[in-house]
């Protein structure tokens, strides 16, 4: 097995976000020699091992993973980077330069409405009950971030029920464009969500249509929640 090389990269610099966080990872995984396709301790262990909340955890773990030397699976945990995927993780890098924020719209309401719906169809109990903790957990958030990783796993959770591979691959790789299109775009003028925040009248909407196996109304309100949010974050849509 090869070792992983890491290097210093720019990202690092200018994200002014869970930037410790993300050296102490890239320390760990030198010190333990972690080589392609390793999976990381879970994020409860990270947590406990650096003294820091899951939210920066998931923030530095956005960085890498970026940068390709990571890739994370929903309900499998977070993997160093095989080649083939570094190579990826560059190209959406430059994927990003590329994509405006009307384009990753368009992509994501071909792919995540379909995903709400296939998951109104197969969801398991423990996954309606996982999907609206996330819910709840977006609702009670006290900044900013800690919304934006509740809202992540939100998605994540909703992929995840379908029960389908492919889907949640497909979901997985427009996410890291979609974090990574946010990150460098978004300008958060409050330090966190109104309680009148229109998400969570729209994440509730969402729930209660996959609760209710309403295949139909799960896309449709998927739909209605992407555009809506396009428009607040972006003014397009």
């Amino acid at each position: 097995m090869s070792k992983l090389v890491l290097r210093e990269s720019p990202s690092l610099q200018s994200s002014g976000v869970g930037l410790n966080t993300t050296d102490k990872l890239k320390a760990l995984i030198i010190s333990e020699d972690f080589g392609p396709g390793s999976k990381l301790p879970s994020e409860r262990n990270l947590t406990e091992k650096f003294q820091i909340t899951r939210a920066n955890l998931r923030k530095a773990f956005d960085i890498l993973e970026r940068e390709g030397l990571i890739w994370r699976h929903v309900g499998k945990g977070t993997f160093i980077a095989e080649k083939d995927f570094t190579d990826a993780g560059s190209n959406i890098s430059e994927l990003v330069q590329n994509l405006t924020p009307v384009q990753l719209l368009r992509a994501r309401l071909s792919v995540e409405p379909a995903i709400a719906r296939e998951a109104a169809i197969q969801a398991s109990e423990s996954d309606v009950k996982r999907i609206n903790a996330a819910r709840l957990d977006a609702v009670e958030a006290k900044s900013w971030s800690n919304y934006e990783t509740a809202d992540d796993l939100l998605h994540q959770e909703i992929a995840k029920a379908t029960q389908n591979p492919l889907l949640i691959s497909m979901f997985e790789y427009l996410n890291s464009v979609r974090r990574a299109v946010s990150w460098n775009k978004v300008v958060r003028m409050t330090d966190r969500p109104a309680t009148n925040h229109k998400s969570f009248k729209e994440h509730a909407e969402i729930c209660i249509a996959i609760k209710g196996r309403n295949a139909n109304e799960a896309q449709l309100a998927m739909r209605t929640h992407l555009i809506s949010v396009s428009n607040r974050l972006f003014g397009e849509g």
